[in-house]
């Protein structure tokens, strides 16, 4: 199983916007990106009440695009989900830069192919600067392959 809910950004676009809130932490990634879990806490804190919810995410908080947009005003953002079962399932990701949305939503479904362009994550990764290199893709080049569960990522003192 691999479970994964999360926003990806550069250290300092993710410690604006973790800021103070409650449930936020931020972990690093390769290639200067870093990761920011969609947890149960950080969903509550940053839920907009009657806010629009983001199209084809299951686990995006209502209000979550407006606040990223305002975050990609210093550099590009993204919002990942990734959803696998013996390796069946689904991923989605969408990128924010200057305010816009730049990229998607991208949604690889379940028995999609995946486009030659590479899995809706892989391009996000690419479009916040990640290079495969040598790797597969640019998801396992950034090392989000390791762990397989949203709480995984989480330190002991914050889960």
């Amino acid at each position: 199983m691999y479970c994964l809910q999360a926003v990806i950004a550069t250290e300092s676009v993710l410690r604006e916007l973790a800021g103070s809130t409650a449930g936020a932490c931020i972990v690093p990634l390769g290639q200067q990106l870093w990761l920011l879990p969609m947890t149960d806490a950080l969903f509550d804190a940053v839920t907009v009440a009657g806010a629009a919810e983001l199209d084809g995410f299951w686990k995006a908080p209502a209000g979550l695009d407006r606040l990223l947009a305002t975050c990609s005003e210093t550099g590009p953002v993204a919002y990942i989900e990734a959803d696998y079962f013996g390796g069946a399932g689904t991923q989605a990701a969408q990128v924010w830069d200057a305010g816009q949305v730049v990229l998607g939503p991208l949604r690889l479904v379940e028995g999609g192919t995946s486009p030659t362009t590479g899995t809706p994550i892989s391009q996000a990764l690419r479009w916040l600067g990640a290079a495969k290199g040598d790797h597969a893709d640019e998801f396992a080049a950034v090392g989000l392959g390791p762990r397989r569960d949203t709480g995984d990522w989480l330190s002991p003192r914050t889960r």
